[in-house]
């Protein structure tokens, strides 16, 4: 965070001619900081809601940092951005180091071993300022309810947004200090219009990306820029103002108690950060505007205290700290939410860390000359901070990478998976310590997908439909064109397709969409999903593949209650008409609690992850009710590879059959690839 010790930054009733040379401590902006932090803070542990506290942040930062490169350019000294980065970074990265290597470390203890690769992923991401991005890939949901589920490091995609900003902003005041001189121009009058240009395309895309996929654009940097911008302006613009002491201490308490209040009164669920996030950003910067009024009904009186500086103070550390200390703790005793007894101690908790790595590492650590001497010194400070984090996250990702690798090639001889269910298989399966497969870090990710995006002729006209089309390629001209159609339930039976495909040279291609089914006109799940539907009918019209496989039931978690999906013969009826093949699947049972997290924590061979058949599962397929109706229709079974007679278990034959509580495992369905094509070849007469 940069320091609250500005160049210039007085108070709008002070002498301004002394503004751009006389340095200005403002402490109601470390308590405007102390109660953002204190926001975020109990919003995320007590409320499980997000408070507005984060983008006053950013705003503060913003304004902060203007100040300092506005001072630099009207005393005219060098900018010096390496110097300025350097020293920045070398500031912020310990107690940042700090918080992931204890994260990491705790995080062996108490999480289960399926989100081990994600977190280190999430640790080089927050270490290089980059989680932002990844989260944005990963479609995180931040307002997601369970946050014993969150990833401890999550929050440091605010962190590495303004790392990003940091680098770009200074560029910006180096950009525009070399036009002012080229062209004769004030230096102010042209960073306020960069800055509100800046401020207008961001908060009109940040309007438009939120509407439209707010999950992406909660941690977009684009559609934050202009909380940046606008503490940007009220740095720039501050200076010329002339308000008078009772102006301002009105702005002062509009501010604080509209920003108090933006978690409680604002359904900030679908809206940040789009216009909504106006509300704490501009009441935030009423707060700065209002300033010093010396005034003893003024909020600047309360904001100045010695309690909210101190607490300013520590408001880094102690965001570092709250949010992995709440997610570990909820992992710990195994609750969602915590109460506001646990929740108190959750916050002390934080508190108490937040301080000592602001004593004991970030203050000893600004404080140590010997890298301020050259940029040598301070470019090797800063490699030894970010090598304590590097490390440990390196050696224990080798360490996974090697387990799996051991395990893979033992594959053949340990985990015969879905063929141990076959009464003829004559093979054994060894008991003991043998590897599961995927290993649990792997799980989350073993997802089966093709080779890539779909070409040539098979390319769908559509965008929305070509953005969901893979296809495996056969060698030379296909011998069949084989299409799997439907939603990730669909998706999952890919595994036992592929070998099959590859052995008999087929094309085998896949239009998959999350959460959308394969339902006739007017059947969908959600408009979208009839609209990606509808396209997904006209390219099997111009298309014609060979065979369609796609799921013919939807089970219901942990119970009997298992029907055919909707419409499924008024959409499949058309096409087995026009000589297409169509092969239905039933589908797996499912569960109410995670299958895999079960066999993880308590054993493969606990009964609380093998549960009865009699509950798991339908006693007749649904699908045979279309034997007559449909007498080309194709239908495969194999519940009895997943299931045995009398249970449903996590692990057969050494391999993770679920991994999550209703999708089968890559591993798994490939394991299933030779008993899947004798059926599909007996159901359809293929040769």
């Amino acid at each position: 965070m940069p320091t609250l010790w500005t160049k210039g930054a007085t108070a709008p009733a002070a002498d301004r001619r002394q503004a751009s040379r006389k340095s200005s401590y403002r402490p109601e902006i470390q308590g405007l900081r102390s109660l953002a932090v204190l926001m975020v803070v109990t919003y995320h542990v007590w409320f499980g809601r997000v408070s507005g506290g984060v983008d006053v942040f950013l705003l503060i930062s913003a304004f902060l940092m203007t100040f300092q490169f506005v001072g630099r350019h009207e005393r005219r000294e060098p900018f010096a951005l390496l110097k300025h980065w350097l020293h920045l970074f070398r500031r912020l990265l310990p107690a940042a180091v700090t918080v992931i290597v204890a994260t990491l470390a705790v995080s062996y203890l108490v999480l289960p071993r399926t989100r081990w690769l994600d977190l280190i992923d999430q640790g080089w991401a927050s270490l290089f300022y980059s989680e932002n991005r990844l989260l944005q890939a990963q479609a995180v949901d931040y307002y997601a309810n369970d946050h014993s589920l969150a990833s401890p490091l999550q929050h440091f995609w605010s962190l590495s947004i303004q790392g990003q900003v940091f680098i770009l902003w200074p560029l910006i005041f180096l950009a525009a200090a070399w036009a002012a001189r080229r062209f004769r121009l004030s230096y102010r009058p042209l960073l306020a219009y960069v800055f509100f240009l800046v401020f207008l395309v961001s908060l009109a895309y940040s309007i438009y990306f939120t509407a439209t996929n707010q999950v992406q654009a909660y941690f977009d940097t684009g559609a934050r820029l202009w909380e940046f911008a606008l503490g940007t302006l009220v740095a720039l613009l501050l200076p010329g103002l002339r308000l008078s002491r009772a102006v301002r201490i009105v702005m002062g308490w509009v501010g604080v108690i509209a920003m108090l209040a933006c978690g409680i009164l604002l359904n900030v669920q679908a809206a940040f950060p789009g216009v909504a996030a106006l509300w704490p950003t501009v009441a935030a910067a009423f707060v700065i505007v209002a300033g010093q009024t010396q005034s003893p009904a003024g909020v600047d009186r309360i904001l100045s205290s010695k309690p909210l500086v101190r607490l300013g103070d520590i408001s880094y550390g102690l965001y570092l700290w709250h949010w992995p200390v709440l997610v570990l703790a909820l992992a710990w005793t195994g609750k969602e939410h915590a109460g506001w007894l646990s929740g108190t101690v959750i916050i002390v908790s934080a508190l108490a860390l937040a301080y000592l790595t602001t004593r004991f590492i970030e203050k000893p650590w600004r404080e140590w000359k010997w890298p301020e001497a050259r940029k040598r010194r301070a470019v090797l400070a800063i490699m030894l901070a970010v090598s304590v984090a590097a490390a440990p996250l390196a050696l224990w990702r080798n360490q996974l990478d090697t387990e799996r690798r051991v395990a893979q090639e033992q594959k053949v001889a340990n985990n015969p998976g879905s063929r141990a269910l076959d009464p003829a298989f004559a093979g054994t399966v060894p008991a003991g310590d043998v590897t599961l497969l995927p290993t649990a870090t792997d799980l989350p990710q073993n997802w089966v997908s093709l080779d890539g995006p779909c070409t040539g002729d098979i390319t769908p006209q559509d965008q929305a439909v070509k953005d969901t089309c893979f296809e495996q390629k056969p060698s030379g001209n296909p011998a069949r064109r084989v299409l799997v159609l439907g939603d990730s339930h669909a998706q999952q039976w890919s595994g036992a397709v592929k070998p099959i495909a590859a052995q008999n040279n087929w094309l085998l291609y896949s239009m998959l969409k999350g959460a959308c089914k394969v339902a006739p006109a007017g059947k969908a799940a959600s408009d979208d999903c009839e609209t990606y539907n509808a396209s997904v009918q006209k390219e099997i019209e111009r298309q014609q593949p060979d065979a369609i496989i796609l799921l013919g039931t939807a089970a219901a978690p942990s119970s009997t209650a298992e029907e055919l999906t909707p419409g499924f013969a008024d959409l499949v009826g058309p096409w087995i008409d026009k000589g297409i093949d169509v092969v239905a699947l039933r589908d797996n049972p499912r569960f109410t609690f995670n299958m895999a997290e079960c066999v993880v924590t308590d054993g493969p061979d606990a009964q609380s992850c093998r549960p009865a058949v009699r509950d798991s599962l339908a006693p007749e397929n649904p699908l045979a009710t279309l034997k007559d109706s449909l007498p080309g229709l194709a239908i495969l079974d194999l519940t009895d590879r997943i299931c045995t007679a009398m249970e449903c278990p996590g692990v057969v034959g050494n391999i993770f059959v679920y991994l999550d509580d209703n999708h089968l495992t890559a591993e798994y369905t490939e394991s299933m690839a030779d008993e899947f094509g004798r059926r599909f070849f007996e159901a359809t007469g293929w040769k």
